[in-house]
């Protein structure tokens, strides 16, 4: 569907969709450099955390989370690099897509391939199940985090003029893991060890590991307003995890309308992360802001509830 702007809001951005693709056939293979990664990070913060923990380390890795997770991660990569939901000056979005790095998940490339990839293959009527969350938790977890999808016949990827030719972004991309490396500093000048532990290590092991698990819970537990027609795999609405995603797990609304930068589109559904959105846009650091009633009315999605069905009706009548 066209927006007014003639572009396609759901559309998958990134990828080069050819004749041939297929998000069935592939194998899972270990990936040594994230596994290392991934593993030493939870391991490190096992060993290290009960000897250095201060309430000043745990407000610092509370507050450090909170701050990359939901302006970085939820903001930056996916409603603003990925769905581009609303608009923003460069140098907002560059900011942005640092704080997404410090993560520790990955550079801004892999998590956008990785994120389209998933979709693309959610929206076919069968994919492999890495891409469904179709093993179970105890494999999904191994697979998410330490393995990676090679598809036999892949889309191709080009993230788009702005993203792929930024040479900011292609240095973080090739020194996501060093970009741990000035905050840790940063932070071992002002309180030491205790604060480089819990704001680094623990930061980026809890950070990334209920990342994968809240996208397990939202395609396989959960509540449900929407059917995306011949879909692989639903998405489902989480509600207890809506705070600690900063609004991603309102996931079986976003599968609905991912051109909104609005997750929690009904009344309740608490959605952090598209506050951020309205702050940033009422200090003039973002413009057009996408929300699900305002989007172009969507084919190929079935609501299943009355007030998904009241949703269309006032897309329809705003149409019409």
């Amino acid at each position: 569907m066209k927006h007014e702007s003639g572009e396609d809001v759901y559309k998958v951005n990134s990828l080069l969709l050819a004749p041939g693709v297929d998000p069935l056939a592939g194998a899972v293979k270990w990936d040594a450099a994230r596994s290392l990664w991934n593993g030493g990070m939870l391991l490190s913060s096992l060993i290290l955390a009960p000897f250095f923990f201060t309430w000043g380390a745990f407000a610092v890795f509370l507050v450090l989370l909170e701050v990359t997770m939901c302006c970085g991660h939820s903001v930056g990569f996916h409603r603003r690099l990925i769905h581009r939901t609303f608009q923003c000056h460069k140098a907002v979005e560059r900011v942005l897509v640092y704080l997404g790095v410090l993560v520790g998940m990955h550079g801004p490339f892999w998590v956008i391939r990785s994120h389209d990839i998933r979709d693309w293959s959610q929206r076919q009527r069968h994919c492999h199940p890495f891409l469904c969350h179709g093993g179970g938790i105890l494999r999904d977890g191994w697979w998410n985090l330490h393995c990676t999808l090679h598809l036999d016949h892949p889309p191709g990827f080009d993230p788009g003029e702005g993203i792929a030719d930024d040479p900011f972004y292609v240095f973080l991309q090739r020194t996501w893991m060093w970009q741990q490396l000035p905050l840790a500093l940063l932070l071992y000048a002002l309180a030491g060890w205790p604060w480089v532990v819990w704001g680094v290590l623990v930061r980026v092991t809890v950070g990334v590991h209920m990342h994968w698990f809240v996208g397990y819970l939202c395609h396989t537990h959960g509540t449900q307003d929407w059917l995306v027609d011949d879909g692989a795999v639903q998405a489902r609405n989480v509600a207890w995890a809506a705070i600690p995603s900063m609004g991603e797990s309102w996931h079986n609304n976003h599968h609905a309308f991912p051109a909104s930068a609005r997750h929690g589109i009904y009344p309740g559904q608490l959605d952090p992360g598209f506050h951020f959105v309205k702050l940033l846009e009422r200090m003039g650091l973002a413009s057009h802001v996408q929300s699900a009633e305002m989007l172009p009315v969507r084919s190929g999605i079935t609501p299943i509830t009355p007030r998904a069905e009241q949703t269309l009706l006032r897309q329809a009548g705003r149409v019409s």
